[in-house]
């Protein structure tokens, strides 16, 4: 079972420049940005807001992804279950590139809402990647400007067992609190739109 270990924070656009400038100090090494496009859907016959669930199709230039996260398992970070599938679009197949809205996130979308499940928002968002050597582990640290969310921070480790999980989270609060990042935010961009 993999688990993704991750705590979000709220910045200002003025925090930018220093998280930055931080992140060149530790050596970051930057990944690159991308425009993504998450669809999330609700289950036909329970509700995914109660259970702490989610189901999306992201969409990120000519690839995408089927991703179900679990509900959190602590009460301090956003740690959870996460089955992540990449979906293979038929102009990627015979070597080409796919458009901004692949067959495959159509075709699956479309067999999601023949299924019953419905959607329920998109979450658009820019996303500026990095990776951050800590502790003897890379941290995925990513940037990302939300549309009419503002800007927020994410940690991401991934852990498969208990002891990973414990190590994973103690690393992530740490890099955490050496970039100045306060007041986690536990509820899922989905969640923020929805309560805005």
């Amino acid at each position: 079972m993999t688990y993704e270990v991750e705590e979000k924070f709220a910045i200002h656009a003025e925090d930018v420049p220093r998280l930055q400038r931080d992140l060149a100090v530790l050596g970051a090494i930057e990944a690159g940005a991308a425009i993504q496009v998450d669809t999330y859907f609700n289950h036909p016959s329970r509700d995914f807001a109660q259970t702490d669930e989610a189901v999306r199709i992201r969409r990120q230039n000519e690839k995408c992804w089927l991703t179900y996260k679990g509900p959190k398992i602590d009460a301090e970070t956003k740690t959870r279950r996460e089955i992540d599938l990449p979906l293979v679009d038929s102009a990627e197949r015979s070597g080409e590139y796919g458009s901004v809205e692949p067959d495959a996130a159509r075709q699956w979308i479309e067999l999601l809402l023949a299924l019953g499940f419905r959607v329920v928002a998109d979450v658009m968002k820019t996303r500026r990647t990095y990776q951050v050597s800590f502790r003897d582990y890379t941290i995925e640290l990513a940037l990302d400007s939300i549309e009419q969310l503002g800007w927020f921070v994410e940690l991401e480790l991934p852990a498969t067992d208990d002891a990973q999980l414990a190590a994973a989270q103690a690393a992530i609060a740490a890099l955490a609190a050496q970039l100045g990042l306060e007041n986690s935010e536990r509820r899922s961009y989905l969640e923020l739109l929805l309560d805005s």
